[in-house]
């Protein structure tokens, strides 16, 4: 063999080692990301639920690991949901809680009656305190947001104390892409000590729907579409991430998935 040849086949292994390794690289930048939901019954309202037409509250659950951010997932920066095709979102007939009351107060007890959409959540995670990195679990309040979208303060106490106001808009309320109304919001990296990690998120437990009474009628913030395609309820979620905390170089998964068609 000639040494012309040799190099060439070395040339050609060094190549391919580094295209495999530059492929580990991307993959192993993004983390994992687990994600359900399902209709459910609003309390003290009858027929409500995982119904064809019916109102509903949604239950979510997103679990997120990785080890990309100092051996736990890249902060999460941003979710967008994509709800299925013929749900109805009612956005006239709710109390709203002005947005000052949320990002600047940070004083959820000040929200208007009946506009709060759901029970409290939970978001557990990692923080920083002091020099080591800790678990913390973290409530999220939820409201009526004026516009038709949904605000949110995270409320965490220990091992560090948390107020993270956040938003999320509603867009496209009638759907479109062979999807139903797509909700968006950025979250903000959260520092809990100066100069240390930001906290990353690793589960997600949220409930949000409502309805009220007026006048005689029952109106509900999200209704179930009418029918349902074979295979179930087309849904889609995507998480953006903050690779190494830099908001300038974002990494987004989207996690598709069916929600099972309700019984008949």
């Amino acid at each position: 063999m000639t040494d012309a040849r040799l190099l060439r086949i070395w040339l050609l292994i060094a190549a391919t080692a580094a295209a495999l390794l530059l492929s580990s690289t991307i993959v192993s930048a993004a983390p994992t990301v687990l994600v359900k939901g399902r209709a459910v019954p609003i309390p003290g309202f009858p027929h409500t639920g995982n119904i064809l037409g019916a109102g509903a509250a949604v239950e979510a659950e997103v679990k997120i690991s990785g080890t990309e951010y100092g051996g736990f997932p890249p902060p999460l920066i941003g979710i967008t949901v994509y709800l299925p095709r013929g749900v109805k979102i009612d956005t006239r007939d709710f109390p709203t809680c002005p947005t000052r009351v949320i990002a600047e107060e940070r004083e959820p007890r000040k929200c208007p009656k009946g506009s709060s959409a759901g029970p409290i959540g939970t978001v557990e995670g990692v923080v920083a305190f002091g020099e080591e990195r800790v678990e913390e679990t973290a409530e999220i309040h939820s409201f009526f947001a004026p516009g038709g979208g949904l605000e949110f303060l995270v409320d965490g106490h220990t091992p560090v104390s948390l107020e993270i106001p956040t938003s999320s808009r509603l867009l496209q309320p009638q759907g479109g892409g062979g999807f139903g109304p797509e909700f968006t919001g950025p979250i903000p990296l959260v520092e809990t000590v100066p100069g240390a990690a930001d906290a990353s998120t690793e589960k997600i437990d949220i409930k949000l729907g409502s309805a009220i009474r007026k006048h005689g009628r029952v109106y509900y913030y999200g209704t179930v579409p009418k029918s349902c395609p074979a295979g179930g309820f087309r849904v889609k979620a995507e998480l953006t991430f903050a690779e190494g905390a830099n908001l300038s170089d974002p990494v987004t998964v989207t996690v598709p998935f069916r929600v099972p068609c309700p019984p008949r």
